[in-house]
């Protein structure tokens, strides 16, 4: 009986792992959900001609699918939009509560989730997340988050074709926030080789 408790006391660290990563994958979710609250401390860029500000905060949920992946991304994504119904001003502007998702561009924010979880889900399923894959993933995101957005708009300015020709202001934007977020991205994954949701998630 001597001899077996110190073979017992030994096999343990698996399991302390374990109860480490849950710990870890909160904090990333927390930070990630606190800079995308960041994000929206910057103010509006106006295109010329144009009343309609282009913000940096929807770079937020694609950074999160990224670089924390589909699950964490989407947890990410849900907290900050979770504060922001409680009231918090966390969106640009200042803007915060419950009825910011009935608002014609409320179904921008409910597309966050959707683009958290695409880009997420591409990343995974790369092999390397290189920046042609990191480009497609964050356009993908971003086009999934215009399928969810558009309707809800259309219905709030009685037509598709109306809501589409608005938005046209944002898509110069959105495809350079694409850019660079897919940049920032890379340059994570070469500083830090071992932290790409696909590897994380074989290593469970």
């Amino acid at each position: 009986m001597s001899d077996s408790a110190p073979s017992r006391s030994a096999s343990p660290s698996p399991v302390s792992e374990q109860r480490g990563r849950p710990a870890a994958d909160l904090a990333r979710i927390v930070v990630f959900a606190a800079f995308t609250a960041v994000l929206g401390t910057f103010p509006g860029i106006y295109l010329a001609g144009s009343a309609v500000p282009i913000v940096l905060q929807n770079t937020g949920p694609l950074l999160c699918g990224s670089l924390l992946g589909a699950r964490r991304g989407v947890a990410s994504v849900a907290l900050f939009l979770g504060l922001v119904a409680l009231g918090l001003p966390l969106l640009s502007g200042g803007r915060g509560g419950i009825a910011q998702f009935f608002t014609p561009s409320g179904g921008f924010l409910l597309g966050w989730i959707a683009s958290a979880l695409v880009v997420g889900l591409i990343v995974f399923l790369a092999r390397r997340p290189t920046l042609p894959v990191l480009l497609l993933a964050n356009l993908a995101g971003i086009a999934v988050d215009y399928l969810i957005g558009l309707p809800v708009m259309a219905a709030a300015m009685g037509g598709l074709r109306a809501a589409a020709v608005a938005m046209l202001v944002y898509v110069p934007g959105d495809l350079a926030k694409v850019v660079l977020v897919s940049l920032v991205a890379v340059a994570v994954y070469r500083a830090f080789p071992n932290a790409t949701p696909r590897r994380g998630r074989a290593a469970r």
